[in-house]
């Protein structure tokens, strides 16, 4: 639970100084985009952001509003990518 903290605390920071806004102003179910804190340069930032801060690759197929419209949305997909890992199949 605590790194889920850090994550919000850490994508609120960074999305704050991107859009040049007090990082109070954003809360975790703002509407990033809808509110024009960030537009799709700003995505792609995120994203370098994302992986530099974290250590997680965004690909393509996860490239979906739902994985970046709030700071929720974002701090759970980074979590998910952290934390779940994909099954290993054992072949008997």
């Amino acid at each position: 639970m605590e790194n889920s903290i850090k994550i919000h605390e850490t994508i609120r920071q960074y999305i704050a100084k991107a859009a040049l806004t007090d990082q109070e102003l954003i809360k975790n179910d703002t509407l990033i985009f809808e509110q024009g804190l960030l537009d799709s340069m700003g995505l792609l930032f995120l994203i370098e952001f994302i992986k530099m801060e974290f250590n997680v690759e965004v690909n393509d197929n996860e490239l979906l509003k739902e994985n970046f419209e709030t700071v929720n949305n974002i701090s759970l997909f980074v979590n998910n990518k952290l934390y779940i890992t994909e099954p290993i199949q054992v072949t008997i």
